[in-house]
């Protein structure tokens, strides 16, 4: 019989896998902790938290044991017309969390589509009215979706500019993708994206020039989505509070709606439980996924301020936000999202975070001198370093050399091209992370 890793390359088309010199497959049969195992009993730490979502463990009893007592109850039920216990326990559980006046959750499906219900909520907001006017569009009496008012201007008065960072990544579904920056991922639907304002991302000598940009062009950008403190998948690139605050701040003052995608760093990745606690300016709309369920199960959220969501408050259907999923608010999904905050609010989860936190301190300080590594950096449970050899990018060959290594060492990580980082689940213990530092230390000393 062959094994799965063979069935598996006859049948099953990998993300984000070139199929032509890929590794094969590992053929992982359970999860336990930190650790997953293959068919043949080896195990595999998994530092790379199966991409960022695994926070408190793989096979976790109490998560495990919510997710059947909801299945034998309620699977799954059409959210337009009903609700159910989980989803509105969750949303009241949820919003006192959040780092600002939230008052609304709208649920999706995954970080992508959490992104996509921002931006169009973003947009939509303006359109109907939420800022105070219309802009040039009007709604006409029949109730039609309306049309450029012949009245105003097309390029005056009109918020319909999405502004976005440069280096960012929020998800792979069009709109998400849209607001992307322009690599690897998006470079074969270039013609099919629209154009998002970039900017750079704030530092000290530019904060001044964009605060001056945002003053001069605010009147054009419906909404400003950002990555805050730390660019995930752009490689992993970290950037300080105070110059993301300052950049808000004159966001806000020119009526421009904030959204902050927390769908990496919610739920203890920074060190705090939303990087927003981080920042004295709260974001208008919150998008959150990956470790929203422990990554038991697959669900979004997109929260939005009382004002957001009253600007679709009103008796002309047309302001209604038309969107939804299949499985919004899944009952086994919400049940899932329960019991991470349950182990999330126990005060030994914060512990392990601060004890993973201060690992990470400590192994950057032994490498940062060794030449084959720059830019070392960590926040809260993420450590990332570029190895110099051959170019940056997503493309460098290092990072299936270096995953081939971890893997034979009994270690999961991939890179980002030559961005090395570490961002395990909260259970790893002192023992595993020793694991994972000592042969980062090998691969390096004979590369």
């Amino acid at each position: 019989m062959n094994s799965l890793s063979e069935r598996d390359q006859k049948v099953i088309w990998h993300p984000y896998t070139q199929h032509k010199n890929n590794l094969p497959p590992i053929p992982v049969v359970q999860g336990k902790g930190t650790l997953l195992f293959d068919e043949n009993g080896k195990s595999y730490i998994d530092a790379m938290s199966s991409w960022w979502v695994n926070i408190h463990g793989h096979g976790h009893p109490y998560i495990a044991e919510k997710i059947y007592e909801q299945a034998k109850k309620l699977e799954q039920v059409i959210f337009t017309g009903f609700t159910h216990e989980p989803a509105v326990r969750l949303a009241e559980r949820l919003l006192p969390l959040l780092p600002g006046p939230f008052t609304r959750v709208f649920y999706s499906d995954n970080g992508s589509t959490a992104v996509e219900v921002a931006l169009k909520m973003g947009l939509q907001y303006w359109r109907n009215g939420g800022g105070g006017k219309f802009g040039d569009f009007e709604i006409s009496g029949s109730g039609d979706l309306g049309s450029p008012s012949p009245e105003a201007p097309a390029t005056e008065g009109r918020r319909n500019k999405i502004l976005a960072f440069k280096n960012s990544y929020h998800g792979d579904t069009f709109g998400a993708m849209s607001v992307s920056e322009r690599s690897v991922f998006t470079a074969a639907f270039g013609d099919y994206l629209f154009e998002p304002v970039f900017i750079d991302t704030p530092t000290k000598d530019n904060i001044g020039e964009l605060q001056s940009f945002l003053s001069e062009r605010a009147g054009e950008i419906a909404c400003f989505i950002y990555e805050p403190l730390l660019q995930g998948a752009g490689g992993m690139r970290m950037y300080e509070a105070a110059h993301l605050d300052l950049l808000l701040d004159a966001a806000k003052a020119g009526g421009i709606l904030c959204i902050a995608d927390e769908v990496l760093t919610g739920f203890g990745r920074t060190g705090t439980f939303f990087a927003g606690e981080k920042l004295s300016q709260r974001a208008d709309i919150i998008c959150l996924s990956k470790g929203l369920t422990g990554g038991a199960m697959a669900l979004g959220v997109t929260a939005v301020q009382e004002r957001v969501f009253g600007a679709f408050l009103s008796d002309d259907r047309t302001k209604t936000l038309f969107h939804g999923h299949s499985f919004t608010a899944n009952p086994i999904a919400c049940s899932a999202a329960l019991a991470s905050l349950d182990l999330l609010e126990d005060p030994a989860c914060m512990e392990a975070i601060q004890r993973i936190t201060g690992s990470h301190l400590l192994f950057s300080k032994k490498i940062r001198k060794n030449p084959l590594v720059k830019n070392v950096r960590t926040l809260g449970t993420v450590l990332a370093f570029e190895m110099s050899t051959g170019e940056d990018g997503y493309v460098n060959p290092i990072s299936l050399e270096l995953t081939r290594a971890a893997l034979e060492a009994g270690i999961y990580l991939r890179p980002l091209g030559n961005t090395v980082y570490i961002l395990p689940p909260y259970c790893i213990t002192e023992k595993e992370m020793e694991q994972v530092y000592t042969f980062l230390l090998h691969y390096l000393e004979k590369s």
